[in-house]
């Protein structure tokens, strides 16, 4: 009389790759329906991005915050208002701090104007503001499920101290960071990720965790994720057989969950500034290769050692106006010119 209920527990986990956060980046939203925007399901219909995402699979979004930008835009009201929305949709939060007034990446890391200039400050700084953002969410009754302590630090954050060349600074802010959250009011405390770009990459990533955990402040108990970007048109090496090896690795050396916290596919890239990796060669750059691309990624995030692989993030899908999203490739949209969405946003839904 148990076999049936134990046969179908052994079999679901092959019916789809089963990960815990299934989502998108949504910074954009705010910014496009303050312009007058408004985004539509595949029928056409009118409906919230909120609402349209839910349908479509998605169960966890993410937003970066910057601390003063010039524009208001992605500063901590306008996060508190999209994270109020994605809890009244049913939707998890995934804040990603950049610790900057701008853009943080792997070329720039700028300190937000009037932080401080010395290290003691400026960990004390970066302690107290990731605390009192903390405590806003919770405040706001935003709850947050992930918080990234940095965007794509792979060359450090808050430069010039927190440049991987002051890895003894780099490994300090990281922990102030965590502290902050750690000590902060939230009702339940979310998992903090460390964020690098080129996920595939295993020395890279080999070489950054030496380098910030080997320099003491920092502790493999200050964050519970290892965050990377994996996208598939910058480098001809970032094959899907790099970033399994490099997954895989990841997770037998640190003992962390590990999230795709950004990618991207094109439906359009009829001039990429570099080759495309040689094992996503046959998926076409349309619609349907969006699909494909996503179950492929998500199935070997699914397979990682230890089951550490549980979630995958696309990068900005509805960011209409920014279609190329940084890239060389025309269009990487899951949702078009129109703002309707495309059939690709609904791969979250079998994933």
């Amino acid at each position: 009389m148990f076999f049936l209920p134990l046969l179908v527990g052994v079999l679901a986990p092959f019916g789809n790759a089963a990960l815990t956060y299934k989502g998108v980046d949504w910074s954009s939203t705010l910014m496009l329906e303050n312009s007058g925007k408004s985004f539509k399901t595949t029928s056409g219909a009118t409906a919230s991005f909120e609402s349209i995402l839910k349908s479509s699979g998605v169960n966890t979004v993410r937003q970066r915050l910057w601390v003063n930008p010039s524009d208001g835009n992605y500063n901590l009201a306008y996060n508190i208002k999209l994270a109020q929305r994605a809890k009244a949709a049913g939707l998890s939060v995934y804040l990603d701090l950049h610790f900057s007034d701008t853009w943080a990446d792997p070329a720039h890391q700028t300190l937000p104007s009037g932080w401080p200039t010395n290290i003691d400050d400026l960990a004390w700084k970066v302690y107290n503001y990731t605390l009192s953002v903390c405590n806003s969410f919770q405040a706001a009754s935003a709850p947050l499920a992930v918080i990234s302590i940095g965007n794509e630090i792979t060359a450090g954050m808050l430069w010039p101290l927190g440049k991987t060349a002051n890895a003894n600074n780099l490994a300090r802010l990281l922990h102030s960071a965590s502290a902050g959250v750690k000590d902060s009011t939230l009702t339940t405390i979310p998992k903090i990720m460390i964020h690098t770009d080129n996920g595939w990459n295993w020395s890279t990533q080999s070489w950054f965790y030496k380098l910030v955990l080997g320099a003491g402040p920092l502790t493999t108990s200050d964050f519970d994720m290892i965050g990377l970007s994996y996208y598939p048109f910058y480098n001809s090496a970032a094959t899907m057989a790099s970033l399994k090896t490099s997954l895989n690795n990841l997770a037998s050396g640190y003992g962390k969950q590990i999230v795709i916290a950004e990618t991207d596919w094109p439906v359009s890239c009829p001039n990429p500034a570099y080759s495309f990796p040689s094992d996503a060669s046959s998926i076409p750059k349309s619609v349907a290769g969006q699909t494909t691309w996503m179950k492929d990624v998500a199935a070997i995030v699914a397979a990682t050692s230890s089951s550490l692989g549980v979630g995958l993030f696309y990068w900005e899908p509805g960011w209409v106006g920014n279609a190329a999203l940084g890239s060389s490739c025309a269009d990487n949209l899951m949702v078009d010119s129109s703002f309707v969405a495309r059939s690709s946003l609904s791969v979250f839904s079998s994933i």
